[in-house]
Formats: structure tokens, C-alpha cells, sequence
């Protein structure tokens, strides 16, 4: 199928009910105009004539960045690309538009009251969020309108929508993948990352937004160690994760993994060494206040009221966490040693439907909270991790997360494809060569 063709299927799709709220922004000419250069010319980049999708946040040249925030709309467009957004033009990547997201990055849910919220197409029956805040991102993805939508990460951000949406959402190592044009949220956290529908389009795509190609063959996972930390990351279970869960460890052990029970008592500490307010809330109130300091009727009120979490905030206690997160981080790492990776369910729910979280502050948070609670882990431990889909077929996507401390992103990369190929059976059909 020509690129030109895929590209004319996009934009009649995107126009689609399903597809309501998913962009933001469709660059349907320019668009256009790259599929047919890329049918013209023949390329052979990494990426040539792939259909992906942009968050929001990420600067392309001339448009203006607005973070899903009516607040930004009045910016000066961005004069160049952001590094990564350069890279998939120059793997000849079809870039076809800007997908909605929670405002300024700042949750979980997926829900934006500017722009709708993208609906999960996991279920024909209920509308349920996709989660957040690349929520576009993974729905156009899950739809089949784009082979890989572009997401950020900074706590879980990529890996929860993956989950709940039944795709594969990688969080890299911070250091691997350039932020500069990114809107920041956290510049101590965020991560730039992509959604696809399988481990190894992950790994093409993160080789062109890194510029350090990861390993793409399958690593054994014979006599591989894998630790299922007994604190925080297994509470409040629903019956179907924690089904989902078990059978993927029993699977593992029956390859041949070592799978082994640790307390990592250490998880409690987060909570504890992050007082006063959080990193996330202390930099992003530094990031944004300005913004809509002078209208905030024009922000959502959920996502101001945690950056006014970071208000007040004294430059010795923020200097004071960055501190306790670095001394933290040194004492995983020395408990996790030994250990090829660590388990956990990606989110301990499946995607709760949309209407009671819009109806109620108290119910929205408290799922914010549970979908942010274990990805969110790995960002504060800066390492790598991917969602992958453990669910059994016809049921509710469940994400099941590999993850390891920063650095160890190759690594992870063998492990998950081999786990990927395990879980085979439990995933969601669909076709991902479509895009």
C-alpha cells in the first residue's frame, strides 16, 4: 500500500466519531506532501513512510506548543523542531498531527476539559478513559491510525495509557533521549518516549529518538532473575489485574525465569523523602505559574490545583529532595542488584469509565493516584521500563510492567521482546504492519 494511500485513510478515518478529541492539530497537507515525496523518491530511512503521531508537547517548527492549555494558545510559534521531532523527519517518518493530552502533562486520567477526552476503544459498550496524559497518543494508536504515537513520560505518562489502551509504552533511561522543545512538566523527570503496538516497533522507533539503537533480538529467559517487590506496587489489586499478574509470573517460572518475592521496603520512603510537595509539583508551578497566573479560569482546576502543591516552596527544601531522591536511588540500585529486572502490574486497575471521574473530584483523584502510583516508581528511580500487555483476549487490556534501574535500557530491551513472545497468547489482536 502506497504512503499516500495510508496517509488518504488517515485523514478520512480521523474524521470519524471514534476519533473524536484524539488531535489536537491534523497536518493533513503536509502530510500528504511527505507521503508523496516518500512514494516519489522510494527512501530507505528507519522510519520511511511510517504514520506517527506527536503529543502536544513537543515543538514543530512554526506551530505553537500549547500543552493541551488554552493558556498557551497566544505563544510564538516554535521556530525549529525539537531534536526528536527532527529525527522522525529525517527517518522519513510521515508526522500527521498533534494528539490530545492532559493539560500541561499533569495526570494520569487522560481527561481534558478544553478538548475533549479521547475514548478508549478497548470497549464498545462503555466510554472509558484512555489514560494519561498521552492520551491521544496511545488512541491513535489503538484505533490503527498511526503506527506509533510520540508521548511523554514523566510520571508514567507513556506506560499508562499503554496499558490501559492493550499496547507497548516504553520509558527509557532520562539521559537517552534529548527533552530540549519539550514543554517542560518536570525537567527532573520528564522523558520523551513512543506507543506501538508491539516491543519490536518500539525499539525502531526509540533507536531514531535516541540516536543509540538498543538490541533487537530476543534474550533467553532461562535462569533470568526477575524480583516481584512485595511493598506498595501490589496494594489494591483489582481481581482482574491480579489474575492477569499471576498468570504471567507462572508463565515466566514455567520458561525457565527465577522469579522471586522481595520486600523493597525502600518504596515506602518516596512518600516520606518527597515532602514538602513533590518534585513534579515544586518544578512544574516553577515552570508554569506564570502562564496562567493572569487567567487561571482558563486552566483546568484539577491540574493547578496540584502544581499549586510546588507554590512556596523554599529553594533549600527542593534542594533538600533532589538530594533524598539521589541517596534513594543509590540504595535500590544496591537491592536490585543481581536482578535482571523487576515485575510489577503497570496499573493496578483497568480503564475506569470515563463519566464518574468528570462527575467527581474525589473519584478522579483517587484513580489519578492509582494509575500514577507504580509507573511513577521508575521515574523517581530514573530507570527504564515497558508496559506490556498481559491481558487475555476479548478482555480489558491489563499492562504488565518489565522495568530496571537507569542505564540498563539494553538489557530491558532482549527481556521484553522475550516476554512479549511469552505473553503472546494474553494480547489483543491487531495488526500493526497497517501504519
Amino acid at each position: 500500500m502506497r504512503c499516500l494511500d495510508r496517509v488518504q485513510s488517515f485523514v478520512q478515518a480521523s474524521a470519524q466519531p471514534s476519533a473524536s478529541a484524539v488531535f489536537t492539530r491534523i497536518d493533513a497537507a503536509t502530510a500528504l506532501a511527505a507521503a508523496e515525496q516518500v512514494d516519489r523518491e522510494a527512501l530507505q530511512g528507519p522510519l520511511q513512510g511510517w504514520l506517527i503521531s506527536l503529543k502536544d508537547n513537543l515543538d514543530v517548527a512554526g506551530q505553537v506548543t500549547t500543552g493541551g492549555s488554552r493558556v498557551c494558545e497566544g505563544d510564538a510559534p516554535a521556530m525549529t523542531d525539537a531534536p526528536v521531532v527532527a529525527r522522525l523527519r529525517a527517518a522519513g517518518a510521515v508526522l500527521v498531527g498533534r494528539t490530545n493530552m492532559t493539560e500541561f502533562a499533569f495526570s494520569g486520567v487522560g481527561i481534558n476539559p478544553h478538548h475533549g477526552t479521547p475514548v478508549n476503544p478497548c470497549d464498545a459498550e462503555v466510554a472509558r478513559i484512555p489514560g494519561g496524559s498521552s492520551a491521544g497518543a496511545a488512541v491513535s494508536v489503538a484505533l490503527g491510525l498511526v503506527r506509533a504515537g510520540i508521548g511523554t513520560d514523566t510520571g508514567g505518562s507513556v506506560r499508562i495509557p499503554a496499558a490501559l489502551c492493550g499496547l507497548v509504552g516504553f520509558k527509557s533511561s532520562q539521559s537517552r533521549i534529548p527533552t530540549q522543545g519539550v514543554l517542560e512538566l518536570s525537567r527532573s523527570l520528564d522523558t520523551v518516549g513512543a506507543i506501538t503496538r508491539t516491543v519490536a516497533d518500539n525499539l525502531r522507533v526509540d533507536a531514531v529518538l535516541s540516536q543509540d539503537p538498543l538490541p533487537t533480538e530476543p534474550s533467553s529467559l532461562k535462569g533470568r532473575r526477575f524480583a516481584v517487590p512485595q511493598t506498595l506496587l501490589l496494594d489494591d489489586l483489582s481481581p482482574e489485574v491480579a489474575q492477569a499478574f499471576a498468570r504471567s509470573l507462572s508463565r515466566l517460572s514455567q520458561a525457565g525465569a527465577e522469579v522471586m518475592e522481595i520486600p523493597l521496603r525502600e518504596l515506602n520512603e518516596i512518600a516520606v523523602r518527597s515532602q514538602p510537595a513533590g518534585i513534579s509539583p515544586i518544578e512544574a508551578y516553577a515552570a508554569h505559574h506564570h502562564r496562567w497566573a493572569q487567567a487561571p479560569e482558563r486552566v483546568d482546576p484539577r491540574v493547578m490545583a496540584r502544581m499549586q502543591l510546588g507554590a512556596n516552596v523554599a529553594a533549600h527544601d527542593y534542594i533538600r529532595l533532589l538530594d533524598a531522591r539521589r541517596e534513594w536511588i543509590q540504595a535500590v540500585q544496591a537491592v536490585l542488584q543481581g536482578f535482571d529486572a523487576l515485575l510489577c502490574p503497570t496499573v493496578p486497575m483497568t480503564a475506569p469509565a470515563i463519566a464518574p471521574l468528570l462527575a467527581s473530584d474525589a473519584a478522579f483523584f483517587e484513580a489519578n493516584r492509582l494509575l500514577l502510583r507504580n509507573p511513577s516508581v521508575i521515574n523517581y528511580l530514573d530507570g527504564c521500563a515497558f508496559s506490556l500487555p498481559c491481558h487475555e483476549p476479548g478482555s480489558l487490556p491489563i499492562g504488565l510492567m518489565l522495568a530496571a534501574p537507569h542505564g540498563a535500557d539494553a538489557r530491558l530491551a532482549g527481556l521484553a521482546l522475550s516476554l512479549e513472545r511469552l505473553l503472546l497468547s494474553a494480547q489483543a489482536p491487531g495488526n500493526h504492519d497497517r501504519m
